[in-house]
């Protein structure tokens, strides 16, 4: 089945099957929370919420490259006053699986309203887990460098004698530093939190989140080329962040609005996209786009 710069309409533990092994360089979602997205998903409840999501994340496992990465945008939700668990029970079960739990990123929502709870205070981040087959996997670091920052400035002015060698944590941790590697370097490796508004294409898709952020981690792992891989693609991010960073996509959904959605927002950025959209003139599902070359007849 040809599923390169494609967007499927179905359940995608069933589409996937379709796919080879090992055919994905990077798998990006952002699932329906639990108990959410109840019109398109049917609302999944906590508590069955690792049961329904552990057949998909099978199907993930052999579709993925052994060099490649999956990263799972989800949070907990509130039930009965506490956190549920099953993001904790979901990360367990995947191990199981045969999954690594390599890393966990946190998304600060920069711009997020501010409110008031009897028993907590406004959620403003949202985890993205790094789960891979091996543990030797393609990473891309210098592709997602930030610059230094003003801390250098007085920080590397005069360092001490310890600040020439590895200095090995206090604590025993087994992390260390040499902050005279930076000196005159313009910039550095960024941490685990990433900082982005929530602005995005959609603002009704309850699961919806900024270009950037897939982008962020699709230029982190992948490189021209790759597939990229969203099984609940919703308005097609994801789709859109390969395509303007030169990656192939393969986007997936069960809700006929949002495949729809997608596909005409990917027909906007080819016809944006000039080079891109000649190059990938025969996956143009889009109307528009059937019109436009009618009309070049």
């Amino acid at each position: 089945m040809d599923y390169i710069n494609k967007i499927f309409l179905g359940d995608c533990e069933d589409v996937l099957k379709t796919l080879p092994d090992n055919s994905v360089d990077l798998i990006f979602t952002s699932p329906p929370y639990a108990d959410q997205r109840r019109n398109t998903y049917g609302g999944i409840n906590p508590d069955e919420y690792v049961a329904w999501f552990l057949p998909k994340a099978k199907q993930f496992l052999r579709v993925l490259k052994p060099s490649g990465t999956f990263v799972l945008n989800i949070k907990e939700r509130v039930v009965n006053g506490e956190r549920h668990t099953y993001v904790i029970e979901l990360i367990v079960e995947m191990r199981k699986q045969g999954w690594f739990w390599t890393e966990e990123f946190m998304w600060h929502k920069k711009n997020s309203y501010p409110g008031k709870w009897p028993n907590r205070f406004r959620d403003n981040w949202e985890r993205l887990i790094q789960f891979n087959k091996t543990k030797k996997f393609n990473m891309y670091q210098d592709a997602v460098m930030v610059p230094v920052g003003d801390w250098a400035k007085e920080r590397l002015a005069k360092l001490s004698q310890t600040d020439q060698t590895r200095d090995e944590s206090k604590v025993g941790s087994g992390f260390g530093k040499n902050v005279s590697n930076w000196l005159g370097r313009d910039l550095v490796y960024p941490n685990n939190v990433i900082h982005m508004a929530t602005e995005c294409y959609n603002r009704n898709h309850s699961a919806a989140f900024p270009i950037e952020l897939p982008k962020w981690f699709i230029k982190l792992f992948t490189q021209p080329g790759d597939l990229v891989l969203d099984p609940f693609v919703g308005s097609g991010t994801t789709a859109v962040a390969a395509i303007e960073l030169a990656r192939k996509y393969c986007g997936i959904d069960i809700s006929p609005e949002y495949v729809e959605i997608s596909r005409d927002r990917i027909g906007e950025t080819q016809i944006r996209l000039p080079i891109i959209a000649e190059h990938q003139a025969s996956f143009q599902t889009n109307k528009s786009l059937k019109s436009l070359s009618q009309e070049e007849q």
